[in-house]
């Protein structure tokens, strides 16, 4: 049986294109890691038009990709492993029907090695590099054996990138901020200003030592080394809010001159192609945006945790509480398919269950804040409208997301939770603060708000300069395929030495 089955959305197929014009791009399946891939493909196809762009996916994965890609682009489907009780056809962390299958799904994507080494053997002659997710350790070797540079890429800041790195290496670090009774605690290798707090250490790291936790082996046992051993990492944020972590995470990376290439915001960066980018973003089933429409200008709080955390029923009811004792309008994206609304939200709310262009509800003029479980992606989409965040950190690195946009950048509230945020067993936060923290977000009047409108500001003004012609981003992507075209050929080897 055929270990590829190869699709392209136009173009040349990618077997006939010199290596030297060929990028392989492979997302990790889940959606916070899959679109920033996807964007970053079509930046790379607009911008680079001598370029072929090659993005790999599994069979139940390919809609959703090529929806999201210009005609330019090619995709090639890999068959994802069979792995019970991992169910068929479930290739994403959003299908997964219980969190205990994530460790399962995470040794399943670890078994795409022989077809995605069979893809590159396929090929006429080594593509200019490939770009893969921090999660697929395995690429790296297999792309060294077949002589092609790797470029990981994690989906995270500079800044949450490097302190995991320092606490990782500095396990004594994370040990001595969990005595200090919740005081901060300075991070090994970061700039001075950099403090964290113990409940701000991700999950991940707290079990790091746990040999016994499923998710630990994989990291461990799958990802290893592989991270750190790549030719450089590709990082979706911009330079101004960034620039001052890029030497503490580049010095984590053991190749030689290997440098982290800030290239985003990726999906500004993907805005330029007018093709059929992204026609799900224009999709509003809900008829969203028009209900914005009848909206007074800064009046709506707009609140959405993302596709992976899980929220209790008792906490959405207290979130529902809040959003209407807070007195503002709002439109809550929920991804629960069974939790009922406790009480009727009126004509100043509305609940929405299904796609939310979130993008464009952000950038209407009647969104004045957002509710959000700061991943990274969300984050990002918030500054570059220039709106303020209400920081609700849940899981993986959100809480030192909120951290950098709330404390350092000065663009968003926090409430305050424990690692696993609504995630964690028996934790609730209550209608009172739910409230209390919403009217902080909105009160654009008041000495705080009015700081935390013009840092948003600020960042929207920097993220779409980044990506402009001459921005510090648009120059990172010229260069780093001008590097990457430079050493074409140059000698690849495996043992982590990638020169």
């Amino acid at each position: 049986m055929a270990t590829t089955t190869t699709t392209t959305n136009g173009g040349a197929a990618a077997a006939n294109v010199s290596g030297r014009d060929h990028v392989v791009i492979f997302p990790f399946m889940a959606k916070g890691h899959t679109l920033p891939l996807l964007h970053f493909a079509t930046a790379l196809a607009a911008h680079h038009k001598t370029l072929h762009v090659t993005v790999l996916t599994t069979p139940a994965n390919r809609a959703f990709a090529a929806g999201r890609l210009p005609p330019s682009v090619s995709l090639v489907e890999l068959p994802f492993p069979s792995l019970p009780p991992l169910p068929a056809g479930v290739e994403s962390t959003d299908a997964l029907p219980c969190p205990s299958l994530y460790p399962t799904f995470l040794r399943a994507t670890a078994l795409l090695r022989d077809p995605f080494a069979d893809y590159l053997a396929s090929l006429a002659s080594p593509p200019l590099a490939l770009v893969s997710d921090f999660f697929l350790g395995f690429t790296r070797a297999a792309a060294a054996d077949a002589g092609v540079r790797r470029v990981v890429f994690h989906g995270m800041s500079c800044f949450s990138m490097a302190v995991c790195k320092a606490l990782i290496v500095n396990p004594d670090a994370a040990a001595g901020g969990v005595t200090s009774g919740g005081d901060p605690f300075r991070v090994p290798g970061m700039p001075e200003h950099v403090e964290i707090t113990a409940d701000e250490v991700p999950d991940a790291l707290v079990k790091f030592a746990d040999a016994n936790d499923p998710v630990t082996r994989f990291l461990v046992d799958d990802v290893g080394f592989s991270d750190v051993l790549s030719w450089g990492v590709l990082v979706n944020s911009f330079a101004a809010l960034d620039e001052a972590y890029v030497a503490p995470l580049e010095s984590f990376y053991q190749v030689p001159g290997a440098r982290a290439w800030l290239v985003g915001p990726l999906f500004l960066a993907a805005a330029g192609d007018t093709s059929e980018l992204e026609q799900e973003e224009e999709h509003d089933p809900d008829g969203c945006l028009a209900w914005l429409d009848d909206a007074q200008p800064g009046s709506v709080v707009y609140v959405s945790f993302g596709t992976q955390a899980h929220i209790s029923n008792a906490q959405l009811d207290e979130i529902a509480h809040g959003l209407v004792q807070s007195g503002h309008r709002f439109l809550w994206a929920v991804r629960s398919d069974t939790w009922t609304p406790p009480a009727k939200v009126g004509p100043n709310g509305r609940v929405v269950r299904g796609w939310v262009p979130q993008r464009r509800v952000l950038a209407h003029r009647a969104v004045g804040g957002f509710v959000s479980h700061c991943g990274w992606n969300s984050a990002m989409e918030c500054l570059a409208a220039g709106k303020p965040i209400l920081a609700w950190p849940m899981i993986a690195e959100q809480h030192l997301n909120a951290r950098h946009v709330a404390n350092i950048l000065g663009a968003a509230v926090r409430i305050d939770t424990k690692p696993g945020g609504m995630a964690a067993a028996g934790e609730v936060v209550g209608r009172a603060e739910v409230e209390e923290k919403v009217r902080a977000l909105m009160d654009a009047e008041g000495e705080a708000g009015r700081k935390m409108r013009a840092r948003a500001a600020w960042a929207q003004r920097e993220a779409k300069s980044a990506v402009g012609e001459g921005g510090a981003s648009r120059v990172a992507l010229r260069e780093l395929v001008d590097e990457l075209q430079r050493t074409y050929g140059e000698v690849v080897v495996d043992e982590g030495k990638i020169m």
